[in-house]
């Protein structure tokens, strides 16, 4: 749960400041100075050095759920389809960004066995499977009630010395780390004494320093800091640690774009996908739909435990009109979600985002480009899936489908809008002679889109083809080594695999597929396997507007490859699963 930082009342200051004279009483002075003040194993002071220099287990909640203890590094975890060696707490963020990449998806993590976990005390446990991991994580204690003191640190290194009950000094050590330091009070016996040379540096969660001189000037600072931060000891990887100035400038700096709406269990993206809310510091929003018009309306926020809360009210738009709960907030996306049923997921959209003309030009001319997407007149155009774009100097565009290559002209510039597009002029067959405004720029996803009449087109960049990643390679070379035949073919729960009976699908180079019944050709498509802009394995196949084969044509993801058996799905505009599935011949 979240642990604001307290405002503590004179009562509370009272109390602790006699809490701090009592401790007085367990620190014992060895020869009558104060460098060698003691103190014992079992004392209040002990137990506060060793949780503070306990190891945290809550920064990898994201993979563990368990706050109690960390995964030792590396280790290898699935995020997605696909894996990610995990070697420092850096590459963690690697999961949330693939997490991030896709608004509407189902976030799967697996581990892969064995692991080792490493406990408060530094202690290690090899973990062989999912269950065990989830039975140790059910018994740790989350929402910040665990032991463990995370918002002040001890800079090393710290030199320590060991007395007898003589007070005759038996040892000297120096630690270096939390691991050193813990151990070493965890090896201590009832009666043993410790005393510690001063000065000692602390530094506090926020990266101030403090210097302590004494025993209880350390006591006192390891006390006061238990409750100054948010540990951030819960299983919400996502909350980003909000407070509230940050949540209430993040969502008045720049306009948000509506992606996703589902109000009662019911999509709604359709009616309310672009439509454009300004959030301003006086409590009002407007929103803009997609014919201009302008709504207007109210926002407030407030913190919970859970998070901060976001209340929306309008007049008319009363499929917003709810109180959210703020699941994630960052530089881009905003995501609400209520009980219910209820999500809505926004796009944020700030001046420094209007992509440049050269910035354009020069992506498109660095790698070749594959059709995701082509939308006329609100219509998917299946037959140019898996098309490639390579848009050449001098401002020749060619667009190839492996067999067959149309070749014409391409330019940058900007629409009267003020929008940096792309105008292809290519006359012949397929015909994709368009002038498209620039929607979406990343680094390996472009998307264009008239939206007044329906037009979008989706290209994903493909570089240096010819040395893919390993999977990439791998898939490809077994889908080239024989014949496939196809095993299952769902649409939903409908079984239409026996329409699909009786052929055997040959996939080639240059990215053709041939299809054989009775080892007779009848049939010549594309296909393609690719890493694409999220990071994910895509297999693309194009039978164009066949009446058997045409079923087939999209870009599937790919769930499990083996030698003999390749295994991928698609998900429709209607959140229909397709399952289709090949088995070598």
């Amino acid at each position: 749960m979240k642990k604001l930082i307290n405002n503590l009342m004179y009562v509370t200051l009272f109390a602790v400041a006699l809490s701090f004279t009592s401790c007085q009483e367990e620190f014992e002075e060895v020869n009558g100075g104060n460098d060698q003040e003691t103190i014992e194993a079992n004392s209040s002071t002990a137990l506060l050095i060793q949780k503070t220099s306990s190891n945290d287990g809550s920064y990898d909640n994201i993979v563990d759920s368990a706050s109690c203890f960390a995964l030792k590094f590396p280790y290898t975890v699935n995020v997605n389809g696909i894996d990610v060696t995990i070697d420092s707490k850096e590459d963690l963020q690697t999961i949330e960004d693939i997490f991030d990449e896709v608004d509407v998806d189902d976030d799967i993590l697996e581990i892969l066995f064995p692991i080792t976990i490493t406990y408060a005390d530094f202690s290690e446990l090899v973990i062989e499977n999912k269950e065990q991991l989830r039975e140790l994580a059910a018994e740790c204690v989350e929402g910040g009630g665990d032991d463990d003191i995370e918002c002040i640190d001890f800079v090393y290194p710290i030199n320590l010395f060991t007395f007898n009950t003589g007070n005759q000094q038996t040892g000297e050590v120096m630690v270096e780390s939390d691991e050193q330091l813990r151990k070493f009070f965890d090896g201590l016996e009832d009666g043993d004494l410790v005393s510690i040379q001063y000065p000692v540096t602390l530094k506090k969660f926020d990266g101030t320093e403090i210097v302590v001189d004494s025993n209880a000037e350390l006591a006192q600072a390891l006390e006061m800091a238990k409750d100054e931060c948010d540990e951030d000891d819960d299983d919400d990887f996502n909350d980003d640690d909000f407070d509230e100035e940050r949540f209430d400038f993040c969502l008045t700096q720049c306009p948000w774009q509506v992606r996703e709406v589902i109000r009662d269990e019911v999509n709604h993206t359709d009616q309310y996908l672009e439509y454009l809310m300004v959030f301003t510091e006086d409590g009002g929003v407007t929103v803009k739909d997609r014919e201009g018009n302008v709504l207007n309306g109210t926002w407030s926020s407030s913190f919970t435990d859970r998070g901060p809360l976001l209340t929306l009210e309008f007049d008319t738009l009363v499929d917003f009109n709810l109180q959210w709960l703020v699941y994630e907030i960052g530089e881009h996306t905003i995501k609400l979600y209520a009980e219910g049923g209820n999500k809505i997921i926004m796009k944020q959209l700030c001046e420094d985002d209007t992509p440049n003309p050269d910035t354009l030009r020069e992506i498109l001319k660095e790698c070749e480009w594959i059709i995701k997407k082509v939308k006329n007149q609100g219509e998917e155009i299946d037959r140019l899936i898996g098309f490639e774009f390579k848009f050449l100097p001098e401002g020749v565009v060619t667009l190839s489908d492996g067999v067959t290559t149309s070749e014409g002209t391409w330019e940058i510039g900007p629409n009267s809008e003020g929008i940096p597009s792309l105008l292809i002029t290519m006359g012949d067959e397929p015909g994709v002679s368009f002038d498209w405004p620039l929607r979406d720029l990343f680094d390996t996803r472009l998307r264009f889109e008239v939206e007044e009449v329906g037009y979008e087109l989706i290209l994903l960049r493909v570089c240096d083809d010819n040395n893919a990643d390993a999977d990439v390679v791998e898939i490809r070379t077994a889908l080239r080594a024989g014949g496939w035949k196809v095993a299952l073919y769902k649409q939903g729960d409908v079984d239409m695999t026996m329409e699909l009976d009786g052929f055997d699908f040959y996939f080639n180079e240059m990215h053709r597929v041939q299809v054989d019944e009775n080892d007779n050709p009848i049939i010549e498509g594309l296909w393609r396997v690719i890493r694409n802009h999220d990071n994910r394995l895509k297999f693309y196949l194009n039978f164009e507007n066949d009446a058997i084969f045409g079923e087939i044509t999209d870009d599937w993801d790919f769930v499990s490859v083996t030698a003999e058996r390749i295994e991928v799905k698609s998900e429709s505009g209607d959140g229909t699963i397709e399952t289709l599935v090949f088995e070598r011949i």
